[in-house]
C-alpha cells in the first residue's frame, strides 16, 4: 500500500463538530486519531480526552486541538468576520 489516501497534515475537520461527529469523521476517512494528533503536533491523550468530553478545550494545547478538531471555531476567523 502507498499509505492513507488523505494527507494527515492537511486533514482538518470542518467546523462545527461534536465529539460524536468528529469520531465518525475519523472512522469514515480511515484516519487513526493517534497518527492525526502526531501529525498536527498534539498529544494523543489531549485529542482522545476532547473526543471523550473529558476536556473542554478552554486554553493551551487543548484549545488548539479543539479548533483543529472542529469542536470550537477558529478565533482568528471569528474576529475577522466580526470586524467586517
Amino acid at each position: 500500500m502507498n499509505g492513507p489516501a488523505t494527507s494527515l497534515d492537511s486533514a482538518s475537520l470542518p467546523y462545527p463538530q461534536t465529539p460524536t461527529s468528529a469520531n465518525a469523521w475519523f472512522i469514515s476517512h480511515g484516519i487513526c486519531k493517534a497518527h492525526w494528533a502526531q501529525a498536527k503536533g498534539f498529544d494523543r491523550m489531549t485529542v482522545v480526552d476532547l473526543l471523550r468530553g473529558r476536556l473542554k478545550g478552554l486554553r493551551g494545547e487543548a484549545h488548539h486541538a479543539a479548533v483543529a478538531l472542529g469542536l470550537k471555531a477558529d478565533p482568528a476567523h471569528t474576529q475577522s468576520a466580526a470586524a467586517a
